[in-house]
């Protein structure tokens, strides 16, 4: 099998569709002569002329609204925001119109349209490139939300998007493009959209990622298997609209803890909604409250200052490491420092117990445990295979536990 970059396995997608379906069309700005910013769409230009790869004016609105209209024709277009943070012009057409016709018209009519587009950071680039917005697309009934993570998931996605019934935001982590190559299979494949991949089987914790954000995953989870035998399940939702929360919750059922990875700022995001969704169906069997690697509540910063707000590996392990721990270990709410260090949200005057002190003895170990004093947060009991009662809860007493 050949070995792909991401946006090679997208445009192998685009160029297999648009060969077995000829009501398949794409359309764009750049995306016909130029091949796209990113060069997603290089040779569909020769390979399928100007009727069914089609230059548009810098006029995202009018990008997605010509799109519906293709749809409801009959045609499958695929059109592309340069950078999602373009795409918030196209937001009125595709909350009003593209997630609504099947609804407003009683299932006559529908929008099979994609509209791909590049977000996140971690590639220099300027304001309004940068975002990670898919918690708003997500929010729109009648709209699926597509996050690619991998070259060859990103080609069964793109695949299986072009032929959904319904209007489909395919959200490309731009910083995947070219990081790696992975073998992609020569005969093409789809993946059904709104189910989760397990990407890592393990019993000690559950860890959940999606887009960029996959890979120093599988990283921190190699990390702390290596280091302290614990296993890690991996769970990439791929689908963020419709999620696949039975899978999540299913595993924390398994594992009984949780750490979420996400790209975008803390608050309101993809995370709360699986905290959320593991509330409502694993709340008894958690050991401790899941944990959130997040981006921080403010603008992405300016390629100068970028590194030290996008995500690693070292954020994430250790959250996991953290989650993993004994129970009878109480550990600190943290956040992650610009350096990449753990930093308490609150200091104490205890000149050890200082911010610098923390960092300095969280760098020295490889999992930290940082002492909260005063009374335990919450209490915990030894994992059992079925869900708590509260026959159980109220006769385990308190405890030590883990806060995160």
């Amino acid at each position: 099998m050949p070995k792909l970059t991401m946006i090679q396995a997208i445009n192998l997608a685009l160029t297999e569709m648009m060969a077995e379906d000829d009501s398949v069309v794409v359309l764009g700005e750049d995306v016909g002569i130029n091949g796209g910013v990113f060069r997603a769409t290089e040779g569909l230009y020769d390979k399928f002329g100007e009727g069914r790869v089609i230059d548009t004016p810098l006029a995202e609105s009018a990008i997605a609204g010509t799109s519906i209209g293709m749809a409801m024709a009959g045609l499958r277009p695929v059109c592309e925001m340069q950078f999602s943070g373009f795409s918030y012009l196209a937001i009125a057409q595709m909350e009003g119109h593209a997630s609504r016709v099947r609804n407003r018209s009683h299932g006559r009519y529908s929008v099979p349209m994609v509209m791909r587009m590049p977000y996140g950071g971690g590639v220099r680039a300027l304001e309004h490139h940068s975002e990670s917005r898919e918690a708003t697309y997500a929010h729109f009934p009648g709209l699926k939300v597509v996050i690619p993570s991998t070259p060859r998931n990103a080609r069964a996605l793109l695949r299986a998007a072009i032929a959904d019934p319904d209007a489909v935001v395919f959200m490309e982590p731009k910083h995947s493009y070219r990081a790696w190559r992975e073998e992609v299979p020569e005969t093409p494949e789809s993946m059904p959209l709104g189910v989760a991949e397990h990407v890592r089987e393990g019993k000690d914790v559950t860890l959940v990622a999606w887009g960029a954000m996959r890979r120093p995953a599988e990283q921190a989870a190699a990390q702390l298997e290596a280091k302290r035998g614990a296993t890690t399940h991996l769970i990439d939702p791929l689908t963020m609209s419709p999620l696949d929360g039975d899978a999540i919750a299913d595993s924390v059922k398994t594992t009984g803890r949780c750490v979420v990875v996400q790209e975008a700022p803390r608050s309101l995001g993809m995370s709360s909604e699986i905290v959320t969704r593991i509330n409502d169906k694993a709340l008894l069997y958690l050991e401790a409250p899941v944990a959130r690697v997040t981006g921080f509540d403010v603008v992405t910063p300016g390629f100068s200052r970028e590194q030290a707000y996008v995500i690693c590996s070292v954020a994430v392990d250790l959250r996991i490491a953290n989650a993993v721990d004994l129970p009878n270990v109480a550990v600190s709410a943290l956040r992650i420092a610009p350096a990449g260090r753990p930093e308490p949200v609150s200091s104490s005057t205890d000149s050890g117990s200082t911010p610098a002190a923390m960092c300095a003895a969280a760098a020295s170990t490889s999992r930290p445990l940082l002492p909260v004093p005063g009374p335990p947060m919450i209490r915990t009991v030894p994992r059992n295979p079925g869900p708590r009662t509260a026959a159980s809860v109220s006769s385990a007493g308190t405890g030590s536990g883990l806060v995160m």
